[in-house]
């Protein structure tokens, strides 16, 4: 009988390091004989990542935010049943950037939308389902986006305000307040050797748990 595998999620506001620190963990646990699968939210399949350009098209400007929230977990649907729940039950471990506290962070937080309506669709696809472990990586607002504007061009939500931001990050500091045992907050504002050192530590915490 396959044991079920390890389902991690990474989350943060903009530019906090997560594309560096998921390869990093990605990197980590591949060297540890994990199987892993790597995914994305919104995304992660084929009609997820149709919606993922919906929403993160700058012409797309006037979206309403219910619109949003329903596009979100709409592709949030496809992406756990689809992807997520198949892989786990292999016995694959999967490493998401970004999940469910997203929501409650971007349009719970960040579009004013509150906590209420989406634990509501949350109960509704996902039911009890949640991460085994979730890695926020925390940033003050102004050093994120000075980080997103050496990219370029932004997207839909990097061209929000910096109101916009404090909110998600004040929304994500609630979720990780509420939930310590699986969203563990990592200070993205140290040097990187030091946050890929705590995030190491988190990791080796999960493994001794499943056995490894």
């Amino acid at each position: 009988m396959t044991s079920r595998g390890k389902f991690i999620t990474l989350e943060g506001g903009e530019g906090v390091g997560k594309s560096t620190n998921l390869r990093f963990i990605q990197d980590y646990l591949t060297a540890q004989g994990i199987e892993l699968i790597v995914t994305r939210e919104p995304g992660g399949t084929d009609l997820g990542e149709a919606i993922r350009q919906l929403l993160l098209d700058v012409d797309n400007h006037g979206m309403h935010a219910d619109t949003e929230l329903l596009l979100v977990f709409a592709a949030r649907a496809e992406h756990v049943h689809r992807k997520i729940l198949p892989a786990l039950s292999q016995g694959h471990w999967v490493l998401s950037d970004r999940f469910i506290d997203a929501s409650f962070a971007y349009q719970g937080g960040g579009r004013g939308l509150g906590p209420e309506r989406v634990d509501a669709l949350a109960r509704f696809v996902l039911e009890d389902f949640q991460p085994d472990l979730t890695l926020l990586l925390d940033a003050d607002v102004d050093v994120g986006m000075s980080r997103v504007a050496q990219r370029g061009e932004k997207d839909r939500f990097e061209n929000e305000q910096t109101v916009f931001f404090d909110a998600v990050r004040q929304a994500y500091a609630e979720r990780a307040e509420n939930d310590p045992t699986r969203i563990k907050r990592v200070n993205a504002m140290q040097p990187l050797p030091a946050v890929q050192a705590e995030i190491q530590s988190l990791l080796d915490a999960l493994l001794h748990d499943d056995g490894r």
